[in-house]
């Protein structure tokens, strides 16, 4: 082990409940931010530079992290996005030969806190029993006092607006600029994976700010919307919910993943929810409801759209169903040239099942695109 003598850590939930560990390497300190687990057996910088991750504590359940290091290619965003990092067993070294670097570096490039030596499998027991909460982790294990003060100052997950945290501050492109087809994107925390699946598909994207507007996504003459992945509560984002509106009236074709899906709902008057415990790994079912096939995807959202009032929405149908807990996995409009998935189709880490969701999209363009 690097490390003889590692400092203690802790784990303290809002109600009180208390885990152990250790400092993983020598930056003492603390973290907070919603706890929640992935059940991914490989791909942890990917989940660590996911934007939707943002402001969580992030429980990895496979016991061993950082065997095989990082590297810079396989970042799905600028830099790590999670609030800290909860593991079993970390490992210092790295042994595959593409990698730039140990994890333990990434984390410090990253100011990244992170504790290890846990019970992984009792908290993520506690987790899906008693619900996602927010947690500190600190190497402060004799103030619990001060940790308990400092974690009531953290908001709840339940009602928070995160998308201008991670989005563009600026429009950009991706792609080659003499592709077939234009695609405007919002960035609500969009992943890098999402860009080279369209980009591989003949499409040049602009990328939006979170708080771009219709009138300013259309000035670009695009072929087709859409609306990303992201972190936070949905129902705050009243401008990305005003500008699907907006799409959708136009019946241009509109595509959203996660937070994208959840954005679609509400715009057609259909409430979002925030899940006990959510989903969040690489191995999680879906049922197609048009071809009766199955998909094993990659997923991660703690909130979700309402079953009941999507399958009364004249115009609104559900296309796809999560199996492990019968909630809303996909919808399509009826009336309207518009799609989402609650899952990944881009995977990054995960499988690559539900890759044919771009081509559906590259195809609702290609019957309106004069």
């Amino acid at each position: 082990m690097k490390y003889q003598t590692r400092k203690k850590a802790i784990i303290l939930l809002a109600d009180g409940t208390i885990f152990h560990g250790k400092l993983v390497g020598t930056k003492e300190g603390s973290a907070v931010g919603e706890v929640c687990f992935n059940t991914g057996m490989t791909g942890y910088q990917e989940i660590f530079t996911d934007p939707s991750y943002f402001g969580q504590l992030m429980v990895t359940t496979n016991a061993h992290i950082g065997n095989y290091g990082t590297s810079e290619e396989e970042n799905e965003s600028d830099g790590a996005k999670i609030a800290g990092l909860i593991c079993k067993n970390f490992s210092y070294d790295q042994s595959r030969p593409a990698a730039d670097q140990t994890l333990e570096a990434f984390l410090e490039d990253n100011n990244l806190f992170a504790i290890s030596d846990v019970d992984t499998r009792a908290l993520v027991t506690y987790i899906r029993e008693n619900g996602a909460m927010n947690a500190i982790i600190s190497t402060d294990v004799d103030n619990i006092a001060g940790l308990k003060a400092q974690l009531a100052e953290v908001p709840d997950m339940n009602g928070l607006e995160l998308a201008s945290k991670v989005s563009t501050k600026e429009a950009y492109y991706f792609g080659n600029e003499n592709a077939t087809y234009k695609v405007a994107a919002l960035d609500v925390g969009i992943k890098r994976n999402i860009l080279r699946n369209l980009a591989q598909r003949d499409v040049y994207v602009k990328v939006f700010p979170y708080d771009a507007s219709y009138e300013e996504m259309s000035e670009w003459n695009p072929d087709g919307f859409f609306l990303s992945n992201g972190p936070g509560d949905p129902q705050p984002l009243k401008g990305a919910i005003q500008l699907a509106k907006d799409i959708i009236e136009k019946d241009h074709p509109l595509f959203g993943i996660c937070l994208g899906h959840q954005i679609i709902a509400l715009a057609n008057g259909i409430p979002t929810y925030k899940m006990h415990h959510g989903h969040r790994g690489i191995n999680h079912p879906v049922k197609n409801l048009k071809t009766g096939k199955g998909e094993i995807t990659s997923q991660n959202h703690g909130f979700a759209v309402d079953k009941a009032a999507t399958e009364a929405h004249p115009d609104v149908e559900i296309t796809h169903i999560c199996l492990n807990d019968d909630t809303v996995g996909g919808l399509q409009m009826t009336n309207k040239n518009c799609f989402s998935v609650q899952y990944h189709p881009e995977a990054s880490p995960g499988p690559h099942d539900a890759s044919y969701l771009f081509d559906e999209f590259i195809d609702r363009i290609k019957q309106v695109k004069v």
